[in-house]
């Protein structure tokens, strides 16, 4: 099949059929395909959309471009989750180990920081001497030892979804809901798994904006992700405002820990013990919600949790006293306090502004060859509806280059705002999507 007939009966608006999809990922993974004419195909793609059975079609054969993580038996159930990603978002970092100490296996492939939004692998990192980069037997080592583990993409899953990921990235392609389904259940599919749960963010903090858009590609991903075999929900989550306390790489490690010993803030641990319960019924763990609530929130309490991220780490190669002396991790020499202007009720604390904030104090990329500052970051004094006081602290900046901190002011003064009366909180999970 010739790229250039395919292109051009896409760009039209025409249907492909299951062997033409097969083509254009097989050029693309093969290199068949220039670059101008997989970029040409993503654009057409992007306009033009696809249907249902299209983008399974596209889902599949990107799965089939490389390998599976193979798995011994059935048993244990092997689950995962993902996060379309959102300010504060360190779900993972406690999720993962509450499954592994529920008796599940979790081989969680991530990502880094995409734009405002941290990377779970650029946390990770954090960690002294934590490897991310692991092969497929070294993933299968690490799930034997510590019943989950935190990995990158390796070079065997999914070929053609990281050179269609780059493309997309510099050709406005990107946002195509087909692309991001096919993308993201790519390598959750390659993961043999037998449930997932998918967290899509929605507000001004992540990439989806309004509930519409968010609940679209959550059903499009649900929708997919069953007919590829995986028993699958979705839920939309509230991103007005950064999860959590804190936002940055090392600040968030930090917070995550706090979290599997039983504390951190609530809206992180309600997230997390949430996303396990769903996952425990998904698979078959548990019978009912209220059962795999109650076993979730046990293994925070009970110390398990926390162990099991112990485990992790170190077999992942980290340094496991970060756990119990988190001054190990790296934090940022400067600081500087923002406060409220004016006494009232914190009605709002932008999560996208933040983001940037962090961003530009240098947790984040601008290029992709850019050094991340593991150290740098906000964290939260107040949180939406809490009453403050004029001149109370709202927002601290850790920071080490001097140079960069005006602009990571400016955003993030930017993003309080104080009212007269108390707001009306939205919740944090807004809908549940199931198939």
């Amino acid at each position: 099949m010739r790229a250039v007939d395919l292109i051009r009966s896409k760009r039209d608006g025409g249907t492909l059929g299951p062997d033409e999809i097969r083509a254009f990922v097989d050029g693309v993974t093969s290199g068949a395909w220039p670059d101008y004419q997989a970029a040409a195909m993503l654009m057409a793609i992007t306009l033009r959309g696809m249907t249902e059975a299209e983008t399974l079609a596209l889902t599949g054969a990107m799965v089939a471009s490389g390998r599976r993580l193979t798995r011994a038996s059935a048993r244990p159930s092997r689950v995962d989750k993902h996060s379309t990603g959102g300010v504060g978002d360190k779900v993972s970092l406690v999720l993962a180990p509450m499954l592994a100490a529920c008796g599940l296996h979790v081989p969680m492939m991530s990502g880094r920081a995409l734009g405002h939004t941290g990377g779970t692998l650029d946390k990770l990192e954090a960690i002294p001497g934590l490897r991310v980069r692991l092969d497929e037997g070294e993933i299968a080592g690490v799930l034997q030892e510590a019943g989950c583990c935190i990995v990158g993409q390796t070079e065997a899953i999914a070929p053609a979804d990281r050179r269609l990921y780059a493309l997309r990235d510099v050709t406005a392609t990107v946002e195509s809901v087909p692309l991001i389904v096919a993308s993201i259940l790519s390598k959750k599919l390659a993961e043999d798994l037998d449930a997932l749960v998918i967290d899509v963010k929605c507000g001004r903090g992540t990439f989806m904006a309004t509930e519409a858009d968010a609940t679209a590609l959550a059903s499009a991903l649900v929708g997919i992700a069953n007919e590829g075999g995986v028993r699958t929900e979705a839920v939309i989550t509230s991103m007005d405002s950064p999860l959590g306390r804190t936002v940055g790489n090392a600040l968030e490690v930090r917070e995550a820990i706090e979290a599997l010993g039983g504390g951190g803030p609530a809206d992180l641990r309600e997230l997390c013990e949430m996303l396990c319960a769903r996952l425990l019924v998904l698979s078959g763990e548990a019978p009912d919600l209220a059962v795999a609530r109650a076993r979730a929130g046990g293994t925070l309490t009970s110390g398990a949790a926390l162990e099991r991220f112990g485990a992790m780490v170190a077999s992942q190669g980290g340094d496991v006293r970060v756990i119990d002396e988190p001054d190990r991790l790296p934090c940022a020499p400067r600081h500087e306090v923002l406060v409220a202007p004016a006494g009232g009720w914190l009605g709002d604390l932008d999560a996208g502004r933040i983001g940037r904030a962090a961003m530009a104090l240098g947790a984040g990329r601008s290029r992709a060859d850019e050094r991340i500052d593991a150290g740098v970051g906000v964290r939260l004094h107040a949180v939406p509806g809490d009453r403050v006081e004029a001149g109370q602290p709202v927002l601290e900046l850790r920071y080490s280059d001097p140079a960069r901190l005006p602009g990571a002011r400016g955003l993030a003064a930017s993003a309080i705002a104080v009212l007269p009366e108390r707001p009306a909180i939205p919740p944090l999970v807004r809908a549940h999507i199931r198939p």
